[in-house]
């Protein structure tokens, strides 16, 4: 499209321009009939506002309107909040299935909640399509303004058109035959109030904190910044935050390391305050017994060097370490920290097979609960097979017997005993915690609990965050935005001498009052006519006209 140029200064102009970027000059008809100017973008061309014929063109008006990038918020928002009425996915119990879980716990809202994808909403990807919806209508937005609103900025020229400065908010007419003098005077105040000025031929500009136009633009690249973290967050490599469960003695691999790191718990203990100490011992009778001061993990992490798949890996260590509260171990991008404990956990459980009637002892057998053998030996003809194994034991709503986890809180079997006796089908016995019954009340035999052993168990988290840098930097960025764009105003006050005429205007992009208290202070040193504030007259006439109409009407 072609450039418009200006009558009076010869500057070309954009196409679809208002006001001359160089001398303001109104170059719409609209503009030239209006007794005040858009300033908001000082009447510069605005692409969205401009172009739409090609594709490109009707995205980026799509995404560089306001109402569009409000929307997106609203529905963020929304989503965000409707993530909340139950807790996601990745807090709720991981030996549990899901859906059942929800269903359980909170009916059929949980169930609909769980269908509808909410309960894994922040990883969603209609849930990361709004927030790069959102982050694309900030960037388009901020670049269809702030080049333009810069452009016009830079451009433009110390002395304006009579008629940008008669459509100005603020304008007066000084007349005096010491134009000159005053505008002297005016400059050198202006000067010590910390304004930057420029005259040139009888024309005065004076512009003070032109960075507060920025505030909005950085405000936003702080949110893309910000954005771009939260999305990353979903990225592999670049967030890890998982928990482990390690047992005393035992190595687990390190989640999110994909099996490059394992770590060995060696001993998990506790501390407790001292109840003979005289200052905890009030607090500690209130409590009403011990209470922990700290836990930690003696632990030892090391690295694999690779290995065949289907074989242990070859480990070597990398470093020995106590984890407590607050005092994670660190290695390479990731930090274990101490976050949980279980206490005493069932980790072997010894059953003997024994004769009813005699009560003779016929064998052993050693239950690794986390790992049960299909079948025990126990010579002589006898062994015993484990037909069920119920680690953490219920009955469901059939009545049968279930399992609420894998982690063996309650174990519970379903034996079947073989002897010289019954070689063959053998006989049915299941046996619980407080519980041994004979299936079919027809045994010659039956299992008998002997004994167990506890380990104690940590819960470490493994976190990594690559995405803290931007979270940090956009939040930190966001906040000098809206400082500067909050605390500071774009002032600038134009004086420009007509003969024996002085004509002064003023625009400022906020805090109004602050440039009317300028120009009363710039009137009371050198004499300057004080401007008008036009939409303070325009407000009061019609609140005058209003009041007129209100009296004629009771009358």
């Amino acid at each position: 499209m072609e450039k418009v140029t200006c009558g009076e200064c010869g500057h070309l102009n954009p196409y679809g321009t208002h006001l001359c970027e160089s001398c303001g000059k109104p170059l719409d008809e609209k503009d030239k009939q209006a007794s005040m100017v858009d300033m908001r973008y000082e009447g510069v061309a605005r692409r969205s506002q401009t172009y739409n014929k090609t594709a490109i063109d009707k995205i980026w008006n799509f995404f560089s309107s306001v109402k569009i990038g409000v929307t997106i918020i609203i529905l963020t928002l929304i989503a965000s909040s409707v993530g909340t009425i139950f807790p996601q996915e990745m807090y709720i119990p991981g030996n549990v299935d899901p859906a059942q879980h929800y269903e359980e716990e909170y009916g059929m809202a949980g169930l609909i909640y769980y269908t509808l994808g909410f309960h894994n909403l922040y990883g969603s990807w209609w849930y990361m399509a709004l927030i790069a919806g959102l982050g694309i209508s900030l960037i388009i937005a901020s670049l269809d303004r702030v080049v333009p609103l810069y452009r016009a900025l830079k451009k433009q020229k110390t002395s304006r058109n009579e008629g940008f400065l008669k459509r100005q908010r603020l304008f007066s007419v000084s007349e005096t035959e010491h134009a000159d003098d005053m505008l002297e005077q005016s400059k050198d105040y202006l000067r010590r109030k910390r304004y930057n000025v420029k005259v040139e031929n009888g024309s005065l500009l004076a512009e003070k904190n032109r960075f507060a136009r920025w505030g909005p633009y950085i405000n936003h690249i702080g949110l893309i910044l910000f954005l771009t973290g939260a999305m990353l967050r979903f990225f592999p490599g670049m967030y890890v935050d998982e928990l482990i469960w390690v047992r005393e003695g035992e190595t687990e691999a390190v989640a999110g390391t994909e099996r490059q790191y394992y770590v060995e718990n060696k001993k998990f203990s506790i501390e407790t305050y001292d109840e003979n100490n005289e200052t905890f011992a009030p607090a500690l009778e209130r409590a009403g017994g011990d209470q922990i001061k700290t836990y930690k993990t003696d632990a030892v992490l090391y690295e694999s060097s690779g290995g065949t798949v289907g074989t242990e890996p070859e480990l070597t260590e990398v470093k020995t370490d106590s984890i407590e509260v607050n005092h994670p171990l660190r290695f390479d991008d990731y930090a274990l920290y101490q976050y949980d404990y279980k206490l005493n956990e069932l980790n072997v459980m010894s059953l003997s097979m024994n004769d009813r009637e005699s009560g003779e002892t016929i064998g052993t057998i050693d239950i690794d609960l986390f790992d049960p053998q299909g079948e025990y030996d126990l010579g002589n003809g006898y062994r015993v097979v484990i037909e069920s194994y119920f680690p953490n034991f219920e009955f469901d709503e059939n009545g049968e017997p279930s399992t609420i986890s894998d982690i063996p809180d309650n174990p519970a079997f379903i034996f079947r005993m073989f002897s010289p006796e019954h070689p063959d089908e053998g006989e049915y016995s299941f046996v619980a915690i407080r519980s041994n019954e004979d299936i079919f009340g027809e045994n010659t035999y039956e299992m008998s609990f002997e004994g167990v052993e506890t380990k104690n168990v940590t819960a470490l988290k493994v976190r990594k965050d690559h995405t803290l840098p931007f979270l940090i930097a956009g939040g930190s960025i966001f906040m000098i935005g809206l400082i500067q764009g909050s605390y500071w105003s774009h002032r600038r006050i134009w004086l420009r001498r007509f003969g024996n005429e002085l004509w002064a205007a003023g625009h400022t992009n906020k805090h109004w009052a602050s440039l009317k208290k300028d120009f009363q202070s710039l009137s009371d040193k050198t004499g300057l006519t004080v401007p008008e504030d036009k939409q303070a007259k325009k407000a009061m006439e019609e609140q005058t006209s209003d009041g007129r109409d209100d009296n004629n009407g009771r009358s």
